[in-house]
């Protein structure tokens, strides 16, 4: 199920940090650095980098394996945001003011 572009940075979030807390079996905040927690390791990585691609419906290059887009929920956040085009932060319409 492909969402990227038409849910907000707050709902990527949320969907992401409950894969991270259902998949490291701990609860994950969105500015949690599961790395330097110690909490992941090289094949949860991976198995992070194909969440993102089967679940955004992206394709993570290599140029785009930078770790420090991939420590946080927030910062994974944002990257699949740049990816599917909703780079963007949330804005509020003119007529929403």
């Amino acid at each position: 199920m492909s969402h990227g572009t038409g849910e907000t940075a707050g709902e990527i979030t949320g969907e992401i940090t409950r894969f991270l807390t259902d998949a490291l079996r701990r609860p994950v905040g969105p500015d949690d650095d599961y790395f330097e927690l110690g909490l992941v390791d090289s094949l949860f990585a991976l198995e992070l980098v194909t969440y993102v691609e089967q679940r955004f419906d992206l394709t993570v290059e290599v140029e785009d394996l930078d770790l420090d887009s991939f420590r946080t929920a927030r910062r994974l956040t944002a990257f699949v945001r740049r990816k599917t085009g909703a780079e963007a932060p949330d804005r509020t319409r003119a007529g929403d003011r």
